[in-house]
């Protein structure tokens, strides 16, 4: 008899009401548990939830064997392709240029997105292929669709075209790892982030950018001192606001830990996002569910500038008395000039005029001497129900002993309608200020951020076909092709054989599971990569060596046991975290997820 998902959790709905009947018994520490579960159900779902439309569909694919022999030869071991075209709009060239795209494919197409999705490059004179560095993350699966976010870097001409292909289909393909500038150190929001031009440090309480190093010179470090009202100082003070009577303000950098956040690392880029509602200074005692705020940062490899994407909604109607979305303290007086960018995109230096102080699309600093600059390109600033948004800002060189300031009301008004959102898209660069050229520098790079290459699923018959391109020089890295195939899937068959024995009634195994992400063979040595599904099951020991109960042999013994294997080693991760994504078809059916 199939399984009933009910049987074994149960619903929002059914512990909302549990909750507030505990609640109206007074029963405090239930009613706190209740929530704690309800919020685990809401992950689940979230995990389930239909994807973003993607922007290359899960139809837009054509088979390696009808694309011309050279690339089919040169991708030897992938199956199908998804052909992208990137358009440049705006005449300015783009050399590496970050391109992030949701891609869709069918369930019974690819195993693993994140082990499988290359991306090439198709010449445009050559018509050969290349690869390019990709990244791939969000894997989530929605009925019979698989979505994941895929990043690359791009080469686009100034008004022209290129020309790529996203490459799925290997069931031997292993994770890939690409050389970088970009690192991470950390775990969690609490991260150090390293590209060649600046150390990000994040707040190890709430994840806000505390310090940012400069990898110049004498390497200028940004940072904010003094004693702070309570929380730990910080250069990135938003998002807050004052409520009403101007009784107390509310603030993201009030949280003792983020309530919600969800953390992207890869070779391109790193990304930390956190949404809650802020809280008050005398939290508990104040928790007021009314504007809601959400915060991301985005940290690109090889670039020297990084985004801030943040949005304020408001689930109730209540009143304000201020607003801040980007506020950024600098002491130690490290700059002696301001910097602004008017409503046409065209920067000034000094002071901002009266007239303007209301319109400005960016701001930030340098110094006459070092060159150091900090500069905020203001990309998109916008808002639903509430007037304006305001594009306020006025950065000042002396602000109360410190150093340098600038703060961005965006609200025009006092009252916040249920519903009305305020939202704002940044980028900050760390790139000096050089004696000549540096605004059209400026202007130009804002131009480009704001105008992102267009994307569109590809027709590859209108394009020269390849002539002569060498088979030598292949996509597949040892063990991804059929050279080592037969042994590469004995492989993944026996650790399928390899149950958790927690799932009593559960023939599924640790591969259908999702429990594994890499399977590497090199010189006898299997190398296998997992995961458990939590960190409340940290201990996966049981999973490799002779258990009990179901597991009568580990995935050590079953491995060894097969020919040409001499040796197994286990390398176990969080990162990526597990997801109900991971699931095969067969494992969901027996878990009765639908």
């Amino acid at each position: 008899m199939p399984i009933s998902y009910a049987d074994h959790s149960d619903s929002v709905q059914t512990k909302l009401q549990l909750l507030q009947a505990a609640h109206a018994n007074g029963e405090h520490d239930l009613a706190m548990s209740l929530a704690y579960s309800i919020n685990d159900t809401l992950s689940f779902e979230r995990q389930q939830a239909a994807p973003p439309q993607a922007d290359i569909g899960s139809d837009d694919d054509l088979l390696l064997r009808d694309l011309p022999g050279q690339w089919s030869g040169w991708a030897s071991g992938w199956g199908l392709a998804k052909p992208v075209s990137l358009f440049e709009t705006v005449g300015i060239a783009r050399e590496a240029e970050p391109v992030e795209l949701t891609v869709a494919f069918h369930v019974d197409e690819i195993d693993d997105p994140v082990r499988e999705v290359r991306v090439a490059r198709i010449d445009p004179d050559t018509r050969f292929l290349s690869e390019v560095r990709s990244q791939v993350w969000d894997d989530r699966r929605h009925d019979d669709e698989r979505h994941c976010r895929v990043m690359f870097f791009a080469d686009v001409p100034a008004h022209e075209r290129a020309d790529y292909l996203i490459l799925y289909a290997n069931r031997f393909a292993e994770l890939p790892h690409y050389e970088s500038d970009l690192t991470t150190t950390g775990e969690g929001y609490a991260l150090d982030i390293e590209n060649a031009h600046y150390v990000a440090r994040l707040s190890r309480q709430v994840g806000q950018l505390e310090r940012l190093t400069y990898k110049r010179q004498h390497g200028l470090e940004l940072y904010a001192g003094g004693k702070g009202h309570g929380e730990p100082p910080g250069i990135d003070w938003g998002h807050d606001y004052v409520d009403k009577g101007h009784f107390q303000k509310h603030r993201m950098r009030n949280w003792a830990e983020c309530p919600n956040f969800e953390v992207v690392k890869g070779p391109l880029c790193v990304r930390v996002r956190r949404w809650g509602f802020p809280h008050s200074p005398l939290h508990p005692v104040f928790t007021p569910a009314r504007m809601h705020m959400d915060q991301t940062y985005t940290f690109v490899a090889g670039q020297p500038y990084f985004f801030k994407e943040g949005r304020m909604d408001n689930v109730q109607e209540h009143r304000i008395e201020a607003m801040r979305d980007d506020e950024w303290v600098f002491s130690g007086y490290s700059f002696t000039e301001m910097l602004w960018i008017d409503a046409q995109g065209k920067l000034h230096e000094g002071a901002v005029p009266t007239e303007q102080a209301e319109n400005i699309w960016g701001v930030g600093f340098y110094h006459d001497v070092s060159r150091d600059a900090f500069m905020a390109l203001r990309l998109d600033h916008s808002a639903v129900g509430v007037d304006g948004p305001a594009h306020g800002g006025v950065p000042t060189l002396h602000y109360d002993g410190h150093g340098q300031l600038w703060s961005r009301y965006p609200a025009q008004q006092r009252i916040m309608p249920a519903g009305s959102s305020v939202r704002q898209r940044n980028a900050y660069t760390v790139a000096p200020f050089p004696t000549e050229g540096a605004a059209e520098q400026l202007e130009t790079l804002r131009h480009q951020l704001q105008h992102p290459l267009e994307v569109r699923p590809a027709d590859l018959n209108d394009g020269p076909r390849p002539q002569g391109q060498s088979n030598t020089d292949s996509l597949a890295r040892f063990g991804e092709t059929q050279q080592t195939g037969q042994q590469k899937l004995d492989i993944w068959k026996t650790l399928n054989e390899v149950k958790d024995e927690q799932l009593y009634n559960i023939e599924s195994g640790i591969v259908d599971l999702g429990y594994v992400y890499d399977v590497r063979l090199r010189a006898g040595i299997a190398t296998i990569t997992l995961t458990m599904p939590h960190r409340g099951r940290p201990v996966y020991e049981f999973l490799v060596t002779q258990g009990g109960g179901r597991v009568e042999k580990g995935i050590r013994e079953r491995l060894l046991a097969l020919k040409g294997v001499r040796d197994v080693v286990i390398n176990f991760t969080w990162d990526p975290a597990w997801t109900t994504a991971r699931l095969s078809t067969r494992s969901r059916k027996e878990l009765g997820i639908t």
